[in-house]
């Protein structure tokens, strides 16, 4: 789709390069034809007594007068012709109607070539500001690249091309070397490396094997992979990236609302005030020449355009340089938000942790009539519906089929406990220390301290048969990421996690957690999170600071969204965390949060040097002009000048670079 940054002072919408280019020709036309009329006129065209009575002293003066008027044809033939239809459609004070009567005022108090430079100017930074958008939207349209156009579907014996929305889920797809994967699923057959640079910013390949599940948009570089798909085009992760960055446009941050509501106030202000400077001091001076002339270069300065583009153009450019860097902010309101961020909280489990859990230990109960491998089978089959990381570890340290085995009948989860369920008749808990103390299992022993880790203890019909210990390392740039987000100016340090005190003290210590709150049930981390919100006070500001959230989107949807700031690790593939959060990294990288915070801050910094910068300059010569200290190729530099130099600096986001 196109896309496009409105400048709501122009009245126009900048567009691609087709039309940049027909733009350049005009205005190396405009500008050939009024260097000519300035070498025929020489120097005696400004000083010529009668001109601005319209009369002209040489057939030189005439030829330069000529040029000019060409000129001024060539390049503002469209801004007056727009000026006038802006008119008609009730829209009187943008930059082309500014532009329109500032030009032709200067050709009324006699500055022919005042009026030629100050349209050719503009359109020059009008062309210029248009290239730099196009550069920060490529950026972001790059993205748009990675959603395939086509897939090979095997059916009824044969590999078809059909159009990737024309695939159902479980249908197999044949994506060969260099093609992208056009819809999310899992590898059926054959191996391969994947490039998913395009999705996560990262360069090293991927290896994919049997059994691995894979994401739309990525490059499949070696082999030839068989895919079963398991979502629908639309759903798929290259959809889903495209559509937040698409989302993301649409959200103002506080920055560009408060520009769009003062460019409303002030520029109708500014053209009453530029007609007050010239029929005041008219009417009381009898010189309206000179009036009249401060009033358009009053006019001219005054244009807040440097302000309407490069503000929205550096959001744009801060969401597009973090979407390179796998990590899809939702709006430029998140940007300000993070940029803020104070306190970082943390989920445990796949966010600090790796979430790859092993079964490290098996400790049967003394008077337990079974041996380890039993209890490991019993676990086992009671987690046998359960997709959790630990269920999963259970299940892989159990050498038999689980499904088989026994009847498996009235599986139950209890959230933030474990599971209860029938097998074979037989009642089996496996769970934390709580799920034994709600259902009244005696006999219970506590794991030892050296044993660190997530623990699953296990009840047979009411008697206790022992635990089973298991592991989960922390990832590897956790302690980095801790130590960058302090350099950051982070103040406060929290973990909240449903694991036991002693495992979770372990983790906090080795990343460097200031505080952590364990054995937490879902609901406990929304309460802690609005605890922590309350300690900080009501509002977000810039002294307050905001609270931000990390997890891994599988059940930290509603803490993601309680927080000021929700940022959900690796979810591409969550609904609920994509719905809740306001940030996703697309990679299992804790570190990535602080590049997150560091291009947010880097976004801001420049969005306010932009205000003060242009705001500044604009009212600096505006007073000169109207002391008559400043003339109107002055008040050119302060409107196109001060533009480019804005749009310039707004897109020095994109050379951030991770340090």
């Amino acid at each position: 789709m196109e896309h496009s940054v409105h400048c709501s002072c122009c009245g126009h919408e900048h567009h691609h390069e087709e039309e940049h280019e027909t733009g350049l020709k005009s205005i190396i036309i405009a500008a050939a034809l009024f260097v000519a009329g300035i070498i025929v006129e020489h120097a005696h065209f400004f000083a010529a007594a009668d001109f601005s009575l319209g009369r002209f002293a040489s057939a030189d003066e005439l030829a330069a007068a000529l040029l000019f008027l060409a000129s001024y044809i060539v390049c503002g033939k469209h801004v007056v012709i727009g000026a006038v239809k802006n008119i008609l459609h009730g829209s009187l004070f943008d930059e082309q109607f500014l532009m329109t009567v500032a030009s032709l005022g200067a050709v009324f108090v006699g500055q022919y070539a005042e009026a030629v430079g100050v349209m050719l100017l503009y359109q020059i930074g009008e062309y210029a500001q248009d290239k730099a958008v196009d550069k920060s939207r490529r950026s972001i349209e790059a993205l748009m690249e990675i959603r395939p156009d086509k897939a090979f579907v095997k059916r009824g014996g044969n590999v078809i091309e059909v159009s990737p929305d024309d695939v159902g889920v479980g249908e197999l797809i044949i994506v060969k070397p260099g093609e992208r994967i056009p819809i999310d699923g899992i590898v059926v057959a054959g191996k391969s490396f994947l490039d998913t640079s395009a999705l996560t910013g990262e360069s090293v390949p991927r290896q994919v094997l049997v059994g691995s599940d894979v994401l739309a948009g990525a490059v499949n570089t070696e082999s030839v992979l068989e895919i079963k798909t398991t979502k629908i085009a639309g759903e798929s992760a290259a959809a889903r990236i495209i559509e937040l960055v698409e989302k993301a446009q649409e959200k103002k941050a506080k920055s560009e609302r408060f520009i769009t509501r003062f460019s409303r106030v002030y520029t109708p202000a500014v053209c009453i005030a530029a007609l007050l400077l010239a029929v005041i001091p008219s009417i009381v001076t009898h010189d309206p020449h000179t009036w009249v002339y401060r009033a358009l270069i009053f006019l001219v300065v005054s244009c807040p355009c440097a302000l309407v583009i490069s503000v929205p153009l550096g959001f744009f450019s801060g969401i597009g340089t973090a979407s390179k860097n796998g990590i899809l902010i939702k709006g430029s309101e998140s940007i300000e938000t993070l940029a803020r961020t104070k306190t970082a909280v943390f989920d445990k489990t796949g966010t600090l942790t790796k979430g790859v859990f092993v079964v490290t230990d098996v400790h049967v109960a003394a008077n337990a009539p079974i041996e380890e491998d039993e209890l490991i089978a019993l676990a086992a089959h009671a987690e046998t519906y359960s997709n959790h990381p630990i269920s999963k570890s259970i299940k892989a340290a159990h050498s038999g089929e689980c499904c088989n085995l026994v009847n498996i009948s009235n599986a139950h989860e209890i959230s933030g406990q474990g599971i209860t369920v029938l097998l074979d008749g037989k009642t089996v808990l496996a769970g934390n220390m709580k799920l034994m103390e709600s259902q009244h299992v005696d006999g219970v022993v506590p794991c030892d301290k050296n044993d660190f880790g997530t623990v699953v203890h296990v009840a047979l019909d009411g008697a206790y048969c022992g635990h089973i210990v298991i592991s989960d390392k922390t990832k590897d740039d956790a302690a980095a990421a801790m130590a960058e987000l302090r350099k950051l100016g982070v103040q406060k340090l929290v973990m909240l996690t449903g694991d036991n005190k002693a495992t979770a003290e372990e983790v906090a210590n080795d990343v460097g957690i200031d505080t952590v709150f364990s054995e937490l049930l879902p609901g406990d981390k929304v309460a802690h999170v609005e605890s922590l919100l309350a300690e900080l006070g009501d509002k977000p500001t810039e002294k307050r600071g905001t609270l931000l959230f990390a997890g891994d989107g599988i059940n930290d949807a509603p803490v993601l969204a309680r927080a000021d700031i929700g940022i959900a690790m690796g979810a591409l593939g969550s609904d609920a965390a994509i719905e809740s959060s306001d940030v996703v990294v697309m990679t299992d990288e804790i570190g990535k949060i602080a590049e997150a915070i560091s291009i947010s801050r880097k976004t801001v910094a420049i969005v306010k040097q932009n205000i003060v910068f242009s705001l500044g300059i604009k009212a600096a010569i505006m007073i000169l002009g109207a002391l008559g200290i400043a003339n109107m190729w002055t008040a050119v530099f302060g409107d196109t000048g001060v533009a480019l130099l804005a749009v310039a600096n707004a897109m020095r986001v994109m050379l951030w670079k991770k340090k």
